[in-house]
């Protein structure tokens, strides 16, 4: 009976401390999104001039977005998605995605032009995955004469910086296994890695009842100063 109890005791106080974390995950994200623009501070990050291209960027909760840009948002990721979602396991469908891509809780990174015309955006959130507290990337996508030119890479770096000022844990996204050229550069370019949330790692028996893989790049995180 006392080994009993010790394990029982033992079982509570781990969920104990894991509602802990999970809360204080929470928080972590909860801060975040209070944020009014985390572009605001990287001011060498909200323009970007190479390769023939001239823009600047602004960082934007969907709630604050135009209809224009919203409208925009939808059609270029219709335009260079619903192909690749139609010979997939998930299927396309307008209204799925237009939700998705205007809950409250999505946020808009976008390169414009000097004539504001827009031509790369991400979509993406603070939020929480399996408990960690996380940056995940819904959508990057380019017009197609704005590709090829490192704005793609520019574009996610700034993820990776706004997650870390932001105290998150890693950068999360999710693509599908036959769009080559995205897996391509997530892993090659940017160095991401298969996400232990991934059916890749929790089922790799049968890859191929799973259209998708998920990937992320942990971050390293602040640690206070011993002295």
């Amino acid at each position: 009976m006392g080994k009993k109890s010790t394990k029982g005791k033992e079982k509570k106080l781990k969920r104990k401390e894991e509602m802990a974390r999970v809360s204080a995950a929470q928080a972590v994200v909860d801060l975040a999104n209070e944020v009014e623009d985390p572009l605001a501070p990287l001011a060498a990050f909200k323009t970007f001039s190479r390769n023939g291209l001239s823009l600047h960027l602004v960082c934007q909760r969907v709630t604050d977005l135009s209809k224009e840009d919203i409208d925009w948002v939808f059609e270029l990721t219709k335009c260079n998605m619903q192909s690749l979602y139609e010979d997939s396991t998930w299927g396309w469908s307008d209204k799925k995605k237009r939700d998705e891509m205007t809950e409250d809780k999505a946020w808009y990174l976008i390169a414009k032009a000097d004539s504001g015309k827009a031509v790369g955006f991400s979509h993406f959130r603070f939020d929480l995955e399996e408990g960690d507290e996380v940056l995940y990337c819904y959508e990057i996508q380019l017009e197609s004469d704005s590709r090829c030119k490192g704005l793609g890479k520019f574009l996610m770096q700034i993820l990776e910086i706004m997650a870390h000022r932001a105290q998150m844990k890693k950068v999360m996204l999710t693509v599908l296994k036959k769009n080559e050229r995205a897996v391509n550069f997530f892993t090659n370019v940017l160095k991401f890695q298969t996400d232990e949330t991934s059916p890749a790692i929790w089922d790799p028996l049968n890859p191929e009842d799973y259209c998708y893989d998920i990937l992320s790049k942990t971050l390293a995180r602040k640690t206070a100063s011993t002295s």
